[in-house]
């Protein structure tokens, strides 16, 4: 399979994927169309072996299944997160302040703020509506044109501007939308994007999620190609890795791919890291496949490893006193695995050996990152799944630059060397 082709997957589903609702659904499609059969987590589960299968919560969480052919015993796994942080619209969003509808915002996770100034923003989320019969109905909404902006204040009424100076995100984010706009034109507004994108009409918004989201595509850049800029790199880029390399897999060993929402905040929630989600579809499985019992689970989650990718802070050039001088992840140079004494990853030397045994066969380069002991340190769902489950894990990502911002940049090579590793851990006979 070519690099090229699979990047240009990476950057078409990038840009469907404005929220984590809008990133499952394109995960989700690509299953059914590779024969994944999709669950109802309401109602009562038939399995057979060597069948692939999945199931979403919420909307914005997934676990698909791979199913071994000859018994239940180990599982590969690889983890990932479907949300970045970034700009949500609050309940009541419309406000109007010197002759513009404006929206109100809320902060989602620890987004980089500044970046968000002068661009040219979208909506999407979902909206949930109830139809003249009484119908409820929960849709995706994706307004993929710049619809509003965030505009800078010049810097000759803020003097001191590029001094540095806190941002209000109360008072400062909101974005102008409408000139002349009443607080009534956003629900107008979004009936009209309904029935334009759905065919619904008559109906009555009840609620809804939505964000903002720069509506500029993503892109290879470099004189050579050899850059990924584009919004919500961490972590649909890991989400997407995770993906083709469960497509690619020979299908040969038992697999799951989860994709968790809500990382970015916590992971506390019914379909986030820490809730009961993973865990739950897994037993299920077991009972039906697997030795029963909470003996015969155990067995199979302490036979069983979690590779959870998360990208991982590359050195920047014009700030290379930030990392620790002997980890410091180069861009292209190779996943990286994610090392920290205080738990803030799950690696430890056991599963970090059996990673760096999978590049050396995957014929993949691999680095190795841990944070300045005198700089914190961020986290992954990695700890929290070992910690819920029991499982092995491993910490590993894609090195990236600016993350958190609006826009963030990857390494073009790096997103076929951990495919390839992934490929060869999903493969693998053994997991020691």
């Amino acid at each position: 399979m070519s690099r090229e082709a699979r990047l240009e997957r990476l950057l078409d589903f990038l840009y469907r994927s404005p929220t984590p609702w809008h990133a499952v659904a394109a995960m989700a499609e690509r299953l059914d169309a590779a024969g994944f059969r999709r669950l109802d987590e309401s109602q009562a589960w038939q399995l057979s072996a060597g069948e692939r299968v999945y199931v979403t919560r919420n909307g914005s969480s997934i676990v698909a299944v791979q199913l071994p052919h000859d018994g239940l015993e180990a599982l590969r796994m690889i983890g990932a997160h479907t949300d970045s942080p970034g700009l949500r619209l609050k309940p009541h969003a419309a406000q109007t302040a010197a002759g513009w509808l404006q929206l109100g915002v809320e902060l989602y996770g620890g987004v980089l703020l500044a970046p968000w100034y002068d661009r040219d923003l979208g909506l999407a989320g979902r909206v949930h509506v109830r139809h003249p019969d009484g119908r409820l109905e929960g849709v995706l909404l994706h307004v993929d044109r710049p619809i509003a902006i965030i505009p800078s204040l010049a810097i000759h009424l803020d003097r001191e501007v590029n001094n540095g100076r806190a941002i209000n995100a109360q008072t400062q984010m909101p974005p102008v939308f409408l000139q002349g706009g009443e607080k009534g034109d956003l629900q107008r507004l979004l009936l009209e994007w309904l029935e334009a994108q759905h065919g619904i009409t008559g109906a009555e918004i009840l609620d809804f999620e939505l964000a903002l989201h720069d509506v500029q595509p993503p892109a290879l850049v470099g004189v050579e190609r050899e850059l990924v800029a584009s919004a919500r790199l961490d972590n649909l880029l890991s989400c997407f890795i995770g993906l083709e390399a469960l497509l690619e897999s020979d299908g040969s060993q038992g697999v799951v791919l989860v994709a968790n929402d809500h990382e970015e905040v916590g992971s506390a929630s019914a379909c986030g890291a820490q809730g009961p989600f993973l865990g739950d579809v897994l037993r299920r499985v077991n009972a039906l496949l697997g030795e029963p019992g909470d003996e015969g689970f155990i067995r199979l989650i302490q036979a069983s490893r979690m590779i959870s990718c998360d990208n991982a802070h590359a050195l920047h050039p014009n700030f290379t006193d930030k990392h620790d001088a002997a980890h410091g992840p180069a861009l292209n140079g190779g996943p990286v695995i994610k090392v920290n004494a205080n738990q803030r990853y799950a690696t430890n030397s056991a599963t970090s050996a059996l990673f760096r045994d999978v590049c050396r066969e995957a014929e993949v380069p691999v680095q190795t990152f841990a944070t300045r002991a005198d700089m914190g340190c961020g986290s992954t769902i990695g700890p929290i799944t070992a910690t819920e489950l029991g499982v092995p894990t491993l910490d590993v990502g894609v090195p990236q630059w600016a993350m958190h911002s609006i826009r963030e940049t990857a390494g073009a090579k790096d997103v076929e060397y951990l495919t390839r590793a992934l490929v060869t851990f999903l493969n693998r006979p053994r997991l020691s």
